[in-house]
């Protein structure tokens, strides 16, 4: 399979990286203006192709993935019109650009068109832990859903959804991440408060964070009956959850999250 990533930002980065890893059969090609990006993704990953030329990265790809800037989405199609055929996928990582919007730029450029994807994955794609949210076009054929389903899961967990739930998926998976990463900062300032080493604090913040995760993972528990099993009757745990409660912990963390919508 010919995959061609647009785009050597962030997430193409990461996605090609963790493709790059654990792909098979994948002959991979990464196009950008900014050679020294370019050289870097290279770098990591000799079995890639790098090219400035956008064209060059269409022309005979099975899979095309535009991970670009939303507001650059319609040049990249202007720029690769003539290189695309209906038997292609076209895949768009630009947030908040709907598939009616990219079938509209197709349809105004004279594309052939082919199948079309909104997909928002995060930059954990790189260590092949990603949450991909994965929306196709009305009308995409089930077989096709199913390879880029396929593709996306190379680089970690993936949901097919409805186009609406790509906004919140984003907010949950993606904007997550940052949130995610600010309670790890706070937890590794309580715990140089209390005594540890910046490195040292973090260090068990991770591995806290990372245990009780594949705790749920593994057996399937609500998160609720996991704290049942660590909360004891006048213990140190239900005192701090109940300060957090009292600060407003579960409702700020909503609030956040809702932020986009």
């Amino acid at each position: 399979m010919n995959i061609s990533v647009i785009g050597a930002g962030n997430i193409g980065g990461a996605l090609v990286r963790g493709w790059s890893k654990r792909g098979k059969d994948m002959n991979i090609t990464v196009s950008g203006v900014h050679k020294e990006k370019l050289n870097r993704i290279k770098d990591d990953c000799p079995n890639i192709d790098i090219t400035t030329d956008d064209n060059v990265a269409a022309k005979d790809a099975d899979m095309i993935v535009i991970a670009v800037k939303p507001w650059q989405v319609e040049t990249v199609i202007k720029d690769i019109k003539s290189n695309l055929k209906a038997s292609q996928t076209l895949i768009s990582l630009a947030a908040g650009i709907t598939l009616e919007q990219i079938n509209e730029m197709l349809h105004n450029n004279g594309c052939e068109i082919p199948s079309v994807f909104y997909v928002i994955p995060n930059i954990a794609a790189e260590f092949c832990e990603s949450m991909t949210f994965i929306s196709a076009a009305e009308g995409v054929d089930a077989s096709i859903i199913n390879k880029v389903e396929n593709l996306f899961k190379i680089v970690g967990d993936t949901f097919v959804c409805q186009e609406k739930l790509i906004a919140p998926g984003m907010l949950m998976a993606s904007c997550g991440i940052a949130y995610v990463m600010r309670f790890l900062r706070v937890q590794t300032e309580a715990g140089v408060e209390m005594g540890f080493y910046p490195p040292d604090a973090l260090k068990i913040a991770i591995q806290t964070m990372k245990g009780a995760a594949e705790l749920l993972h593994e057996t399937g528990e609500h998160p609720e009956q996991a704290i049942d099993r660590v909360t004891t009757p006048g213990g140190y745990t239900i005192k701090g959850l109940n300060e957090m409660d009292h600060a407003g912990f579960n409702s700020a963390v909503i609030r956040v999250f809702k932020t986009g919508l």
